[in-house]
């Protein structure tokens, strides 16, 4: 898999991460959705990796990813900032895959 982060998105997870401790997941989060094919993709700041999470280094930082979770994704994405929206966006080169993804810091 390959992840690249836009500038905007760089400097915007940049001002999250000052003075933080911990991994950036995409994390394809179910809970909530009804079934495991229903999940949204989000960028999550944890404290510590589970087992089976897989590195994936992109020009800016590792990010992490549940392999399990991976089928739902493409083979290569992009992590944009969309400063009009005010969040994150995750995209392909055909769409979006989340036009509107959280940050959700769970390292407090």
């Amino acid at each position: 898999m390959k992840i690249t982060i836009t500038p905007r998105a760089i400097m915007k997870l940049t001002e999250k991460l000052k003075n933080k401790d911990g991994y950036l997941k995409l994390k394809y989060d179910t809970e909530g959705c009804g079934c495991v094919v229903s999940g949204v993709t989000a960028l999550w700041l944890v404290k510590e990796l589970e087992p089976d999470d897989s590195e994936v280094q992109t020009d800016f930082m590792s990010i992490y990813i549940e392999p399990s979770k991976e089928v739902f994704l493409s083979e290569e994405v992009t992590i944009d900032y969309s400063d009009k929206a005010r969040c994150f966006q995750l995209k392909n080169n055909y769409e979006y895959l989340n036009p509107r993804m959280a940050f959700m810091d769970y390292t407090k």
